[in-house]
């Protein structure tokens, strides 16, 4: 049985209260892992380096829980069945992947542990693994996870046994919760609610889904019906935002409240534009360093409990938001570049 397996909403809540209200996501991994070295040009994107660089999925999990993370999510976003079967691994073999994305993230937290266990136990509350699920869009590795197109013959049922398997491999791996990621439809949202309540999930799971106009999910369809598909599922224990441009997250938490009593959580990107043609971040459409941990308190006080970010943000932002979040409105501001100014490819989404 995982984290809130048996009330999953009131197990973040006392989560959230014991750490003072609040809790930090990790940031962009994809950034982190070609920082290190790793070459990300594949369909597999960061999942990649489950196969052939462990050691560097380690290494910025740590990084993360060292800037200040209180939740780190696995490099599993793109990791799926039928994407490692392409690559000629067998199902068993493509199985086991994803269960190493868990493993390493939770062998990650024990290192931390023990060169900060005292430290840490003052604190009085764990560190969550987060097993991260990514939509169909980024198995196809075509863009459509940002614009939720997938198409007249992809329904309901399709897109649930799709998942279906990964997200019981995932379950059963020792994560403490499932996190259902930039979310690009309501169709996908409900077939992630379904395939929790069908096949029993034991771990309970957040929602959250990205935006590009601070309205509507990226497909146009209304973020309140998206929120309120999560709201109506007893396994899902926080809803929100991520891979959304920092300035629309404010109005997105205030529509998001109108239907859910559950946390909200939020980890947006840069602000940056993804470019599908070249594959890279146009830098010039992000907001300043400074600007982006300036949001952080207004968030928190909007009603977000859960903070992150998302593609292109570093160690470096998660510390600064975690120095923002312990020390409230009066906060210093960041004295060093907190998102990244490098052009990356393929670096879709975390």
């Amino acid at each position: 049985m995982g984290f809130g397996s048996d009330k999953p909403a009131s197990a973040m809540s006392d989560f959230l209260r014991n750490n003072g209200g609040y809790a930090v996501i990790d940031g962009g991994f994809a950034t982190e892992l070609e920082r290190h070295g790793a070459d990300l040009n594949d369909p597999l994107w960061s999942a990649k380096c489950l196969i052939d660089s462990p050691h560097l999925v380690r290494r910025v999990h740590l990084d993360y829980l060292e800037a200040g993370a209180d939740i780190i999510i696995t490099a599993s976003y793109q990791a799926t069945i039928q994407g490692f079967e392409a690559k000629g691994f067998s199902k068993e073999e493509s199985e086991a992947l994803l269960q190493k994305s868990v493993e390493i993230a939770r062998e990650a937290r024990d290192v931390y542990y023990e060169d900060n266990g005292n430290e840490r136990s003052l604190r009085n509350f764990p560190i969550l693994v987060a097993a991260s699920v990514g939509s169909y869009g980024a198995y196809l590795a075509d863009g459509s996870e940002y614009s939720g197109d997938y198409g007249e013959k992809i329904t309901l049922e399709y897109l649930k046994e799709f998942h279906r398997r990964r997200v019981q491999v995932l379950a059963e791996s020792g994560a403490d919760l499932i996190a259902f990621e930039t979310i690009p439809n309501k169709l996908e949202a409900q077939a992630y609610a379904e395939l929790l309540e069908e096949d029993d999930i034991k771990i309970p799971a957040w929602f959250s889904f990205s935006s590009k106009d601070g309205v509507n999910v990226v497909s146009g369809d209304s973020i309140l019906e998206c929120a309120s598909v999560a709201d109506s599922c007893e396994k899902v224990l926080a809803v929100g935002i991520n891979c959304t441009p920092p300035r629309f997250i404010h109005g997105l938490i205030l529509s998001i409240q109108k239907v859910t009593n559950k946390p909200i959580l939020i980890y947006p990107n840069s602000g940056e534009t993804y470019d599908g043609q070249t594959k890279t971040w146009i830098k010039s459409t992000g907001v300043s360093d400074v600007d982006f941990i300036s949001y952080v308190n207004k968030w928190h006080e909007a009603g977000a409990s859960l903070i992150g970010g998302c593609c292109r943000t570093t160690p470096n932002t998660i510390r600064a938001i975690s120095n923002n979040l312990s020390k409230g409105p009066d906060a210093l501001r960041p004295s060093e570049p907190v998102t990244s100014s490098r052009s990356v490819k393929y670096q879709l989404v975390k």
